[in-house]
């Protein structure tokens, strides 16, 4: 026995010295745990996927104190304009199909599943289903999505903006055109 963990065995398998369980996540890592961890249970959120050809389909699927959710789903051609997030950190990962992203400086990279990326405040990027086959992606934004600002893009040299939501909590599952009254954050 060359330490006390094999002398005393490991105090953490005892579980009233066990850390307690995170119940909301709080840090970068902890919020890429979450999306990983939901991304493992595809049994509970593919049922939920549905295809849109006019439009990206989008459905929070779960909210905390702080955070948000977000599945997408892209049709070949579908992408998100050049936006940024507002205030919102996030991370997110690709669950099916492949997914290109363009950002800042020339950056093209292609996205797979099981690939999960982070991002801060402030970053401006685009993304684009360039492939044949569907996508679905999964989004993680603390504090939760209030604005997505949309860029000039690269190519047009247009800029566009999409009002801050009237309701972020009340926002149901539904297509980037489907909201009659003001528009509201868009999820990417």
């Amino acid at each position: 026995m060359d330490n006390d963990i094999e002398i005393a065995g490991d105090p953490l398998a005892a579980a009233h010295l066990r850390p307690p369980a995170v119940e909301h996540p709080t840090t970068i890592g902890q919020f890429a745990a979450l999306a990983n961890e939901i991304a493992a249970r595809r049994g509970q959120w593919a049922p939920l996927v549905r295809f849109d050809a006019v439009s990206r389909w989008y459905h929070r699927l779960r909210t905390g104190p702080g955070y948000e959710v977000w599945l997408l789903s892209w049709v070949p051609g579908q992408g998100s304009g050049w936006h940024d997030h507002g205030p919102s950190n996030g991370v997110y990962t690709v669950l099916d199909g492949a997914l290109t992203e363009r950002a800042g400086g020339g950056d093209t990279r292609v996205l797979t599943p099981g690939f999960t990326r982070v991002f801060a405040p402030g970053y401006v990027h685009e993304m684009v289903n360039v492939t044949l086959e569907p996508a679905v992606s999964l989004h993680v934004y603390f504090p939760g999505l209030t604005r997505m600002p949309l860029h000039p893009s690269q190519r047009q040299g247009r800029a566009a903006t999409i009002p801050s939501p009237t309701s972020p909590a009340a926002a149901p599952a539904g297509r980037d055109h489907a909201a009659p009254s003001p528009p509201r954050a868009l999820a990417c």
